[in-house]
C-alpha cells in the first residue's frame, strides 16, 4: 500500500469534495475507493471502519478518519492551512462553517421535492446572509484570515464555484469575492484541479443519485 491517503466515498462530490479540494491545495496525492454497491458499504461497517456508520472516510497516517469537519481540520493542521494561532483558527472555522452551510444546501438539491423553491431559498440566503460577510472580509485583504491561505479560502472558492453553476452572475454584486476567486484560480494546484481530467467531480446526476440510494438504502421522500 502506498503512503498516499485513501478516500472512501461515492464517485461524486458530496461531502468528500471539500476533502479532495483541501488535499489538492496542500499538493497531496491521494487514491480513492468508490462505493458502488451496498455490499461494499456493509463490509466497511462490519470491519468497524466507520465510527458513526457513515462516510466519507479517509485513511491517512495510519488512521481511519470519519466526520467531514474532523477530516478537514486534520488536513488543515497537518499542512499549515489552519492559521497561526487560536484566534486565527476560530475565525477560519467560522468562515469555513458559513461556506459549508451554503454548499450543504446545494448538495441536498437532488433530494428536494420542490427544487425550484429550494433554488430560490439558496440564492436568497447566499445574497443576503453569506456573500455579504465574505465580501466585507475580502475588501482589502487577499485572504480571509491573517493574510495567509487557509482552508477557509479553499472552501469559499469551492462554494462560489458551486453557486455560479446554479446561478451564473451571482457574484456580480460582490466584486471582492469575484476578485478573490480569480486570484485563487491562479494558484497552480487549483488551476490543475479545475482542468478536465482532474480528480474534481462533476455536478451530481441521476446516475449518482441512484447509486447513492442503493449503497445507503435511501428511500424518497426523506422524512
Amino acid at each position: 500500500m502506498s503512503g498516499r491517503p485513501m478516500l472512501y466515498y461515492l464517485n461524486g462530490r458530496g461531502r468528500m469534495e471539500s476533502i479532495r479540494w483541501l488535499l489538492t491545495v496542500a499538493e497531496v496525492d491521494f487514491d480513492e475507493v468508490y462505493l458502488t454497491s451496498r455490499d461494499q458499504y456493509l463490509k466497511l461497517l462490519s470491519d468497524g471502519a466507520l465510527m458513526f456508520q457513515q462516510v466519507p472516510m479517509v485513511e491517512i497516517d495510519g488512521m481511519k478518519l470519519v466526520q467531514t469537519k474532523a477530516i478537514l481540520n486534520y488536513i488543515a493542521e497537518k499542512y499549515n492551512l489552519h492559521g497561526k494561532d487560536i484566534k486565527d483558527r476560530v475565525m477560519i472555522n467560522m468562515y469555513s462553517e458559513g461556506a459549508m452551510d451554503l454548499m450543504e444546501m446545494i448538495m441536498k438539491l437532488p433530494l428536494s421535492a420542490d427544487k425550484k423553491a429550494a433554488l430560490e431559498t439558496i440564492e436568497s440566503k447566499a445574497k443576503e446572509r453569506y456573500l455579504p460577510v465574505f465580501e466585507k472580509a475580502l475588501t482589502g485583504p487577499i485572504y480571509l484570515v491573517g493574510g495567509k491561505l487557509s482552508c477557509a479560502d479553499v472552501q469559499l472558492l469551492e462554494c462560489t464555484l458551486m453557486l455560479e453553476e446554479k446561478f451564473p452572475g451571482i457574484l456580480a454584486g460582490f466584486p471582492s469575492v469575484k476578485s478573490f476567486q480569480g486570484r485563487m484560480r491562479m494558484i497552480p494546484a487549483i488551476s490543475r484541479f479545475l482542468q478536465p481530467g482532474s480528480k474534481r467531480k462533476p455536478q451530481p446526476d441521476e446516475k449518482l443519485l441512484k447509486t447513492a440510494m442503493e449503497v445507503f438504502n435511501i428511500t424518497l421522500p426523506l422524512p
